[in-house]
């Protein structure tokens, strides 16, 4: 999307003759929703987390967003930004690329025009969710940095959802490549490596294991999400209850009016990234004047709007003007070799809101399938467990439901029907494992005919290729399989110890890939001898205790993202020399700690942070721009939660976060206090019933 930024400078210089427009002054004003009293009480245990009870759904909703507010306002300030088409305000150039994928999308006006399709107490709880933002605003204007941004309403809360989902397979870079003219970012013919995130941002491993494969006779259920330590997308802890049944701990994005995954008295959940196939692209036949398209013999007018997308340019924020444009397909971007429409998993619904509220208010395994067969989440796989012992896997996805007689992995005619699908296929038609013999289901990114062990696995031949489901595998997935079927009675602690797995399999992709370095003739080059007898005592473990450990995990870095992508791994001697240079530049050596450089940092807390970028211990992105040049440590493992049923349906859980609940709050004694305990691989209890957390707290008050 860089292409349309670069008229920018012109864009200026025409404003600047006719007089700076204030972005303020052209904002949308948005009515209040209108008054209600809330019913609610927030109590905060030792560790900051808030526990919330309503006396509604709507309640609870309202005390959830005045809460995560007192955490983190400034990125849900962002979060609602978007929902306007505003975020370029805030954020420059790059919010301004989200606020044109929101026109381009239709996102706010499918919000508004789906909006009472929504049930009434999914509405109710936007709205409730949105009051409760309002009130935070109006008690602390000094905080709000973008002016007729509040009120916000519960169709801005719908927004946020119809905006983001598509971006978690992978929607965004398929528009980012069509609006540059470049090569889509297509997955193979054989449908190996579907599109989806970068590799950096992909991530998550989930366990569900029955009471006969545990030595201690319970149901576990490990949710073990990778995200973002910060930003829009970094998980927030809360424990919600209300009058009427939201009762729910676990973890939700800014923007969320109920928690996303975690579990109730009776069924939990998690989820993981998966990668089908589910965005189409059609190229149109454009008339002459480019504002018609041939559809069936006929020609189409070709909708088009005129958008204007403030931009913040130091002091100022000024209108970048852009046209966005339709078909019967979808969005379709124009470049230099044409028009291309998208049609994507989830286009023009807000189902998503309500299968997420339904899927918190499930109380057993009927009643949870029920709600996932709205269809309305467009992708992620979901792991599940109950108090009954029952454990399941699906690989959830609103599969295009395409006609034979094309390849869909490849640029699709615009000018016939025959192509076009008009639905996802039904729920029956997902891949599923149900109470497998094996006892346990496990995903971690990897292809869904992993993911129960031997015996118990679903069949590739039982799929239809159309839904274009992956055939990718993560060393995590085939760790966590080797590891779970070796185990017939596994106790809690190796159950934890296998999360906490820092070894590669050689069987995994990461074999070939080291196999590549051994293979290098360098006689030539004693310098890269040296790194390449450095590989060789490599113990496959980014465990800290070999001399190896932080090389091997640079080398893995870099063929991670090919890797993940399907294309063509990089040149094993460029990649071995890329690495020793850097690392002698960075660190003087090639053969530093990994502790010493791999670092969990906030605030004044600077800790070593051991795991890898495809281990069950997961630490899958650094950022490298640190003053002395060592790794700091932002995305991997996350939000963990262990959630337990002994055989009478008794529920324990505990969780823990890389940083603390005050997610942005450096003045808050939660802003980093449980780092330490996230680093050594240790939990906090979950105060699950009110009545306990209310014994927990240390501190009561009502909004």
């Amino acid at each position: 999307m860089k292409r349309w930024l670069l008229g920018v400078s012109a864009v200026i210089a025409t404003v600047a003759v006719a007089g700076l427009v204030w972005e303020p002054l052209v904002a949308t004003e948005y009515a209040a929703p209108p008054s209600r009293k809330y019913d609610v009480e927030i109590a905060r245990d030792s560790f900051g987390v808030p526990h919330i009870n309503g006396k509604t759904d709507a309640d609870a909703a309202y005390g959830l967003a005045y809460a995560h507010a007192e955490d983190d306002f400034s990125t849900i300030e962002d979060v609602v930004a978007m929902t306007r088409g505003r975020y370029g305000a805030l954020a420059g150039s790059d919010g301004a690329k989200v606020d044109y994928v929101l026109h381009l999308l239709g996102a706010r006006e499918t919000a508004e025009r789906r909006y009472t399709e929504l049930s009434p107490e999914v509405r109710a709880v936007a709205e409730g969710y949105a009051a409760g933002l309002n009130h935070y605003a109006q008690k602390h204007p000094q905080e709000v940095r973008l002016s007729k941004l509040f009120p916000v309403t519960g169709q801005d809360i719908v927004t946020g959802f119809v905006l983001r989902a598509p971006f978690f397979y992978g929607l965004d870079n398929v528009i980012g490549a069509l609006a540059e003219g470049k090569p889509q970012p297509r997955e193979s013919a054989a449908r190996m490596t579907p599109i989806g995130r970068d590799p950096e941002m992909n991530g998550s491993n989930a366990f569900a294991i029955a009471p006969k494969r545990m030595a201690d006779g319970k149901t576990w259920l490990i949710s073990n999400s990778h995200q973002p330590y910060e930003g829009q997308v970094a998980w927030y802890e809360a424990v919600t209850h209300s009058g009427e049944g939201l009762d729910m701990a676990g973890a939700l994005f800014p923007g969320s009016p109920f928690v996303l995954l975690g579990h109730n008295r009776n069924l939990g959940w998690t989820n993981t990234v998966n990668r089908p196939d589910l965005v189409d692209v059609y190229k149109l036949v454009l008339n002459k004047a480019g504002d018609k398209y041939r559809f069936d013999g006929k020609w189409l007018t070709l909708q088009s709007k005129r958008i204007w997308l403030p931009v913040k340019f130091g002091p100022f924020t000024l209108p970048v003007p852009q046209t966005v444009y339709r078909s019967i397909h979808g969005p379709v971007i124009k470049n230099d070799k044409g028009a291309f429409a998208v049609r994507y998993a989830g286009i023009d619904s807000v189902k998503a809101v309500e299968q997420y509220y339904r899927n918190t208010k499930a109380q057993n395994w009927e009643e949870w399938s029920k709600s996932m067969a709205i269809g309305g989440i467009p992708a992620t796989n979901f792991v599940y467990a109950d108090k009954t012992g029952r454990v399941a896997y699906i690989y959830n996805a609103l599969f295009p439901d395409r006609k034979p007689g094309f390849d869909y992995t490849q640029e699709l005619p615009g000018d016939t029907s025959a192509a076009l699908w008009n639905g996802p296929v039904g729920f029956d038609r997902y891949p599923k494992i149900v109470d497998p013999a094996s006892g346990f289901v496990q995903n971690a990114n990897n292809n869904p005919f992993l993911a129960a062990g031997p015996g118990s696995e679903m069949k590739p031949s039982d799929y239809s290729p159309y839904l274009g489901i992956e055939r990718g595998m993560t060393n995590r997935g085939l760790r966590a399989t080797e590891l779970l079927a070796a185990d017939m009675s596994i106790t809690p602690e190796e159950l934890l110890a296998i999360k906490m797995d820092t070894v590669y399999s050689k069987q995994s992709w990461v074999g070939a890939w080291m196999a590549a370095f051994a293979a290098l003739d360098l006689k030539d080059d004693p310098d890269l001898q040296k790194a390449q007898k450095l590989l060789a005592t490599w113990d496959w473990s980014s465990d800290g205790n070999g001399a190896a450990d932080a090389f091997a995990e640079r080398i893995i870095r870099l063929g991670a993202r090919p890797n993940w992508r399907g294309d063509p791994m990089p040149d094993a001697r460029k990649t071995l020399k890329e690495a020793a240079d850097e690392f002698k530049l960075r660190f003087g050596r090639i053969d530093p700690p990994l502790a010493d450089i791999q670092r969990l940092r906030r605030g004044k807390v600077d800790m070593a942070m051991l795991g890898g970028t495809d281990t069950l211990r997961a630490t899958t992105m650094w950022d490298t721009e640190q003053p002395d040049k060592k790794e700091r440590v932002r995305h991997g493992d996350s939000f963990i939660m262990l959630i337990r049923w002994d055989k009478d349906g008794t529920l324990t859980s505990e969780s823990i976060q890389p940083y603390g609940a005050a997610t942005t709050r450096p003045d808050s004694p939660h802003y980093t206090d449980q780092m330490k305990l996230f680093v050594a691989g240790k939990y906090k209890p979950v105060h699950f019933e009110w009545a306990d957390a209310v014994k927990a707290s240390k501190r009561r008050y009502r909004p």
